[in-house]
């Protein structure tokens, strides 16, 4: 099996949207949210696939907060059929190794405090619980966390 990583785009809508709801059932994004997040100006979406077909994506933001990038991880969705192959991984890294190239220093994301498999890639790969959303996602609580990674500077910023 091959996995590939590549920009998502709105030729992707449908899927994405019916791997959102496989993920998240009556909390995901709805198809117009989705939409809206792939055509922001600030948005990176990426999606994975395996062997051809549209396994995984991810959506991330960037803003400008006291003069720096911040990065925020807004979905990250593995499609069930295609868990446990390192996908959800695979996305993380590609959005983070994007967000650093455009000079974020700190990534935040939000999980439902019942999702240990999200919990325990996050945590593996350098995010602390920051805090704790009550009602989050509705009658679920979430859990707050934040990375901070080393910021690579764009050629702008060198001089």
């Amino acid at each position: 099996m091959t996995t590939t990583i590549e920009t998502a785009s709105m030729r992707h809508l449908d899927r994405l949207t019916e791997i959102e709801v496989e993920c998240f059932g009556k909390e995901a994004f709805t198809r117009k949210q989705i939409a809206s997040l792939l055509t922001d100006y600030n948005s990176i979406s990426l999606v994975a696939k395996e062997d051809g077909k549209i396994a995984g994506f991810v959506i991330g933001m960037v803003s400008i907060e006291t003069d720096s990038p911040i990065g925020h991880i807004l979905t990250l969705d593995v499609s069930p059929q295609y868990r446990r192959k390192r996908i959800g991984l695979r996305l993380l890294q590609e959005i983070e190794r994007i967000f650093s190239k455009k000079g974020v220093g700190t990534c935040y994301l939000e999980a439902r405090e019942d999702n240990l498999q999200a919990l325990n890639l996050y945590e593996k790969t350098g995010y602390k619980r920051i805090g704790r959303l009550k009602n989050y996602y509705g009658d679920a609580h979430g859990i707050h966390l934040r990375k901070d990674f080393p910021v690579s500077k764009t050629p702008e910023q060198e001089g």
